[in-house]
């Protein structure tokens, strides 16, 4: 341990905190907060005891500690959080899963709002009701919410364009504002109601209904009265279930394994005593487990998660008292953690912690098959080792126009995506497949020759064959790159033979020098392998393509003052791009809120110049374009 860690904690303050230790360039190593400063970071540095002085990272890397000292408990916590957000700590624990839990949002200041279901929480001066605990649970609820209180549930599209009440109204379960069939007061009522009741005042309600479904029945209206009655039903359906999610039913379990510095992480939910849902992860970390919880909670609950009653863990966390108070504050309510010893809560974490040992297990067997795929992909393309890091590109066109190209990275056999990267091909390459892989190869290879950020690859691969691999070789030559870089096409599977004797060729790789492919035995796992790179890379490309491509339009867009609003416009009064091309230059003028200039400019650009007139329209614009890019 460096000795001016050791100096300085002996003048760190006694009070709450957040601490640091520090790398020689700076860098964070570990962050946590502390209710007393002085005596938690102490406990790193006692040689023996709880063992904390055999954490690698503070033996061989840390070699400073800073602290930031706060008012409260909950400050140091809140800190914590922002500090691993900014600094991303290597030694921290990081979770891939950020989904939160759903929401109810209601707008009233929409012309006729109605609940839409979201995972954040924005400060729009919209209300949000929740969270719950899982989607199945909300969406159960809003379902019975509209039987006792019918509200609109469709989009503001469908609400726009709705010309008859749909079937949702003929069943009862939306009074179909959408056409003028319920006043804006008597919605507003029905609003009221229904947020009363995600607001847990159902007595009210119920008391209401009773009443209106007695005068029914005294009026002989015995129809209405049976309506009154399935939601007296729905509504104390509603109220058994907050009762019953009240009781000890409510609670989460999480489970840990290791294995070395691998642990793996179930995180089981308990709703209305029963599982519902597990979540699993895995990382890396030295901490003992204590510190590892104390680390790992406020991430499990971070954001609008759900907070049950109880949160069952295997050992007592460290800084357990400001936890629970944090939880606390999240849920309104009390919140324990608690190590179960016996009875059913010790079989949940039982059960939290098999479902660790399966993860860690599956994981492990998921590496090993990656490690083996690489391996036996080295084979195959004679490589002295199994490639580590894999680079492949795809090139996506339509007919020439808006070609684009993408990279994407697998290390280890899994996707890197800080490593992905899109190219915009120019239009010189566009029409030609070859020159456009050759372009996009040598863009990639600069970015990684240019870049300290990015490594060359141990191995590329081009999505197609002969032709794309040549274009291939001659950007790596360019850039003098020969004997450094290994590269191989990935052919696609075909089916060939005489009609209806037709075989699949399979996937087969192509080799610099090699005529003849070398065909991947079918499932193989160097087979799936190169297949789900491939496949990423045309997926990315395709997506960046599907981008570009939504943004050709017709010579309307290239005009100065037309935006979509105006273009929509023009449409809709002419009918097509046929018929305003065929208008006359008054005929455009006389579009309602369309000025002078701007329509001069649309008659202007949709005029055949002189020089234009034995050319159809896709001959002029494609020169159009190609001035663009000239241009640019």
């Amino acid at each position: 341990m460096d000795p001016r860690i050791a100096d300085k904690v002996s003048r760190f303050p006694d009070g709450p905190g957040v601490y640091q230790f520090l790398a020689a360039d700076g860098a964070v190593l570990y962050a946590g907060k502390a209710a007393n400063l002085r005596a938690r970071v102490r406990n790193y540095l006692r040689p023996g005891g709880d063992g904390r002085w055999l954490l690698r990272f503070l033996e061989n890397e840390a070699v400073d500690v800073e602290f930031v000292s706060t008012a409260t408990e909950q400050e140091a916590l809140l800190l914590e959080n922002t500090v691993i957000k900014k600094h991303k700590p290597p030694y921290n624990v990081k979770l891939k899963d950020d989904k939160s839990f759903l929401m109810l949002r209601l707008d009233p200041k929409e012309p006729w709002p109605w609940y839409r279901l979201v995972r954040r929480r924005r400060d729009d001066g919209a209300l949000y009701f929740g969270p719950w605990p899982s989607a199945k649970v909300v969406r159960r609820t809003l379902r019975l919410l509209h039987k006792i209180t019918p509200l609109r549930d469709c989009t503001d599209h469908v609400f726009d364009n709705r010309s008859r009440p749909c079937i949702k109204h003929q069943i009862g379960r939306c009074p179909a504002p959408c056409t003028g069939l319920i006043a804006r007061a008597d919605y507003d009522d029905l609003l009221q109601r229904s947020m009363r009741l995600l607001r847990g005042d159902s007595a009210t309600v119920l008391r209401d209904l009773r009443t209106q479904m007695g005068a029914a029945a005294a009026t002989l209206e015995f129809e209405r009265a049976q309506v009154l009655k399935q939601q007296i039903e729905a509504l104390q359906t509603i109220a058994e279930r907050q009762a019953v999610v009240g009781q000890d039913g409510d609670e989460d379990a999480i489970g840990l394994h290791r294995a070395g510095d691998e642990v793996a992480c179930a995180f089981l939910s308990f709703r209305d005593g029963s599982l519902e849902s597990c979540r699993r992860f895995s990382f890396r970390s030295q901490l003992p487990d204590d510190l590892l919880l104390s680390d790992l909670l406020p991430r499990l609950y971070e954001g609008d998660r759900h907070v049950p009653a109880s949160v069952l863990v295997p050992s007592e966390p460290a800084e357990s008292p400001l936890i629970e108070e944090w939880l606390r504050g999240k849920r309104g309510g009390a919140v324990s953690l608690h190590v179960p010893l016996r009875g059913p809560r010790r079989r949940h974490l039982e059960l939290a912690e098999q479902n660790a040992a399966l993860a860690d297990a599956v994981t492990a067997d998921a590496t090993a098959r990656r490690a083996e795929a690489a391996l036996r992909l080295g084979r195959r393309l004679e490589l002295d080792a199994a490639p580590q890091r894999m680079h492949c590109i795809d090139v996506s066109t339509t007919q020439g126009h808006e070609t684009v190209a993408s990279r994407v990275c697998f290390v280890d056999g899994e996707p890197d995506k800080s490593q992905y990267r899109r190219f915009r091909i120019s239009a010189v390459h566009a029409a030609d497949d070859f020159s456009a892989m050759q372009e996009a190869v040598l863009r990639s290879l600069q970015l990684c020759l240019e870049r300290d950020s990015e490594e060359l690859p141990d191995l590329l691969v081009v999505d197609g064959g002969h032709g794309q691999l040549a274009a291939a070789q001659r950007a790596i030559a360019e850039l003098a790159l020969d004997g450094e870089l290994r590269v191989c096409g990935l052919a696609k599977s075909r089916m060939r033979g005489l009609p209806g004797n037709k075989l699949a060729t399979g996937e087969r790789l192509v080799l610099p020098g090699k005529e003849l492919p070398i065909p991947l035995a079918e499932n193989a796992p160097e087979t799936l392998l190169v297949a789900a790179l491939r496949d990423e890379a045309h997926r990315f490309a395709i997506t960046f393509h599907r981008q570009r491509r939504g943004r050709i339009g017709s010579e309307l867009d290239e005009v100065e003052g037309v935006g979509p609003e105006r273009r929509r416009t023009l449409l809709r009064h002419f009918g097509s791009l046929s018929a305003l091309q065929q208008a006359s230059r008054e005929q455009i003028r006389g579009v309602p809120g369309l000025p002078v200039r701007v329509a001069d400019q649309v008659f202007d650009k949709l005029q055949p110049r002189p020089a234009d007139a034995g050319k159809d329209g896709d001959e002029r614009r494609a020169e159009d374009r190609g001035q663009q890019d000239r241009k640019r």
